[in-house]
């Protein structure tokens, strides 16, 4: 059975009005959480440690949406997102790095992502002031072309400790804004693309605790698709199935979310359908009691995020949930979500406000009642 906007409403922080959350709570049900608003913020993710903690990573130290200072950074919250540390960073390379993702495996490892860029060259810099001129000048000079070119790539870190401590980055086969997906069977999958190789879509899996990748199975393009033009794919289980959501950017359905099954643990994949979504990307979370959630942003007015439930493993969704709607431009979303000890749901996403030409991180906690 379909779900409806009547079968499901949605309250903030607590079951009463937004007013009377407002009041016991002293804030605002939607807080910006970044502890350097002077910078550009973008692109994160939250995950929940089996420990209780909130893990939270993104692209930070940046100037601009596309820029050479991008760099890896995370904060945790022991008290269930009501306070952050300072940001910590884990990776600052010698060019853009973007997107990141964060999971927690079976045994307790911590697997973060992100994949570097070179899309700062091609930026227009014509009557910049010199100052600014000269930062982007000299980091791109730190190295040839040659070298610059060798640094992209998709990465990962790992942590065994926690996060006190990280590997080096290390290659890996996809990425996507969000990251791998811990499954049954202590399995990982992460849905994503190659980035700059191929450019497929698809399924790559470790089965020795994030330390190696393999290709598992592809993304097959739709009728009149091209698989280049699916993009930021991310994946969820629910029962014996898996499915995948997919940013289009195809002529048709252009801007929605399309979905792809597979009943084989991810091997072979149904060509992508729509579900009526327009929004992307999408961050998918499988709740305790066995519904789906799909977080996603929407890049048009009302400017904001919104989230759907399935409770039929992704068969259909319900009708759109608003999160946030005052958003002043297309510059936000990417919303990842994390359900906490209580039930309630936090939701982390990036905005730019319209009283800066920086964004921030935003997060809303909130619930969903039968």
């Amino acid at each position: 059975m379909s779900c409806t906007r009547r079968r499901f409403s949605w309250t903030v922080l607590s079951a009463g009005t937004l007013t009377l959350a407002r009041a016991a709570e002293g804030r605002a049900p939607i807080r910006t959480i970044s502890r350097q608003p002077h910078l550009y913020h973008g692109w994160p993710t939250v995950a929940r440690r089996a420990n209780g903690d909130l893990v939270l990573v993104w692209s930070g130290g940046r100037e601009a949406h596309v820029c050479p200072f991008g760099r890896v950074e995370w904060m945790v919250s022991r008290d269930e997102g009501e306070s952050w540390s300072w940001p910590r960073v884990l990776l600052d390379s010698d060019i853009d790095d973007r997107d990141a993702g964060v999971v927690e495996t079976a045994r307790g490892t911590i697997l973060v992502t992100t994949f570097t860029s070179l899309a700062f060259e091609n930026v227009q810099t014509k009557g910049w002031p010199a100052d600014r001129l000269a930062r982007w000048q000299a980091v791109r000079e730190r190295l040839s072309p040659e070298q610059r070119k060798a640094q992209l790539g998709c990465w990962m870190l790992r942590s065994t400790d926690g996060g006190v401590s990280w590997s080096k980055p290390y290659r890996v086969p996809v990425n996507s804004p969000h990251g791998p997906v811990a499954v049954s069977g202590g399995r990982l999958l992460y849905a994503g693309k190659d980035l700059w190789g191929t450019g497929r879509a698809g399924i790559s899996e470790s089965i020795d605790d994030g330390l190696t990748w393999h290709w598992l199975g592809q993304i097959p393009a739709r009728p009149g698709d091209r698989v280049e033009d699916y993009h930021e794919l991310h994946l969820a289980e629910a029962g014996n199935r898996l499915l995948v959501h997919i940013r289009n950017h195809n002529p048709e359905n252009r801007g929605e979310t399309l979905q792809s099954e597979s009943d084989d643990r991810g091997r072979t994949w149904s060509p992508p359908r729509p579900i009526g979504v327009w929004g992307l990307p999408s961050h998918l979370l499988r709740l305790r009691e066995h519904r789906l959630l799909m977080s996603y942003g929407h890049r048009r007015k009302p400017f904001g995020n919104q989230a759907r439930v399935s409770a039929d493993g992704g068969r259909t969704w319900s009708a759109a949930l608003t999160l946030s709607g005052d958003g002043a431009s297309g510059d936000l979303g990417y919303p990842s979500t994390v359900e906490l000890r209580d039930g309630h749901l936090l939701t982390v996403w990036y905005e730019r406000r319209p009283d800066s030409s920086h964004a921030v991180l935003r997060q809303l906690k909130w619930r969903l009642e039968h």
